[in-house]
């Protein structure tokens, strides 16, 4: 299954999101790569990074220099694609070879817009036959409950066509940061943390099948 994590606003959260589940499928034993379509490349350097610490389990994380549709096609298992605005071309490529979308959407009236119009440029992008599953969710939410704003951008993506809202929200939280300076998923840094709970929620609903694999309970092992 080829799966496209996209925004169009900057700061969505969408390489992390990226990282994070290649990392947890790989704990599961399954096949799974990333490919980063996205100019400012920061899913390759947090690949880079966790290569070069020698943690475990590797994750093969690839830039697709030329034509991303020859290159997707070649690839058996899970595929994770990490794509952005600033290569539009890239991005209505990847849309064209996906099954699933995924939006990481940040808690504001202004990244709903933006989700808006994404999903504009989806419809637009598609071929006739293409119907590939589209999921919204709330990225870097706000973690007291008595701000209102995550709710309430919940609440507008639910407005929006052709787009399916996930209840499992990600939360603006520290150890997301640490994930990528440290070239480490959530779940391998802080096992039993916030972050590490809210994120295999979103990795169980998203690949149900790899939840009943054994993954990695703790931090990434180095050799």
């Amino acid at each position: 299954m080829i799966t496209v994590v996209g925004n169009l606003k900057g700061g969505s959260g969408k390489s992390t999101v990226a990282f994070n589940l290649a990392v947890w499928l790989a704990h599961a034993r399954v096949e799974v790569v990333a490919f980063d379509l996205d100019p400012q490349a920061t899913l390759s350097d947090v690949g880079e990074v966790r290569r070069e610490e020698n943690i475990r389990p590797e994750v093969a994380i690839y830039r697709a220099e030329n034509d991303p549709g020859t290159v997707l096609k070649g690839h058996q298992g899970e595929v994770l694609v990490d794509v952005g605005a600033s290569n539009l071309w890239a991005m209505r490529q990847a849309i064209n070879m996906a099954d699933r979308i995924v939006i990481p959407v940040g808690p504001s009236q202004a990244d709903v817009w933006s989700t808006q119009r994404f999903l504009s440029i989806i419809a637009e992008a598609l071929n006739p036959d293409a119907r590939p599953e589209i999921l919204t969710f709330i990225n870097r939410a706000d973690t007291h409950y008595s701000v209102r704003e995550s709710d309430e951008a919940e609440e507008a993506l639910g407005s929006l066509p052709g787009a399916t809202v996930l209840k499992t929200r990600l939360g603006q939280r520290t150890m997301f940061r640490r994930s990528f300076s440290e070239g480490l998923a959530v779940f391998e840094l802080e096992r039993q943390g916030k972050a590490a709970f809210e994120f295999i929620r979103l990795a169980k609903r998203l690949y149900p099948e790899a939840a009943t694999a054994r993954t990695a309970p703790g931090r990434g092992h180095q050799e």
